[in-house]
């Protein structure tokens, strides 16, 4: 049966960056990943390449970031005070960090080390990437 949007379906998928470094891998988890296509669960591009595929089949696809996780968003940059960690904080350029802000848990990268502040960067960490998946469907239900 093909996929179309409303279809439920688990698929195992490798995700790599152009240059080849596997960001994400189900098999690795030993668990598919089940979506209803077209539901919005999935970025576009993803969802887009199921589309029209048999069970049991298996492409390669490349996003563009915009068919992805778009675009870095400028406003997504906030420079915090570094007094704002513990003392023996350590702080790592392109380092994630884990907190509790004002709008509750977050995740960041540390973008910049200054003086006094560090700049955040919120974006999702695949902003701004082109991607390659390979995506093999392993069920699909209506």
């Amino acid at each position: 049966m093909k996929v179309k949007t409303g279809h439920n379906v688990k698929v195992h998928y490798k995700g790599t960056f152009t240059d080849g470094t596997v960001f994400d891998e189900s098999r690795t988890r030993g668990k598919t990943l089940e979506f209803q296509v077209g539901s919005g669960q999935m970025i576009s591009g993803f969802n887009d390449a199921v589309v029209g595929m048999d069970e049991g089949e298996t492409k390669s696809v490349t996003l563009t970031s915009e068919n992805a996780y778009g675009a870095p968003n400028p406003e997504a940059f906030q420079t915090v005070p570094k007094e704002a960690f513990g003392e023996d904080f350590d702080f790592v350029l392109e380092g994630m960090i884990r907190g509790n802000g004002p709008q509750g848990p977050f995740v960041a990268k540390i973008h910049e080390i200054e003086d006094d502040s560090i700049v955040l960067d919120f974006n999702h960490p695949l902003a701004g990437k082109d991607l390659n998946f390979e995506i093999e469907v392993v069920s699909v239900k209506k």
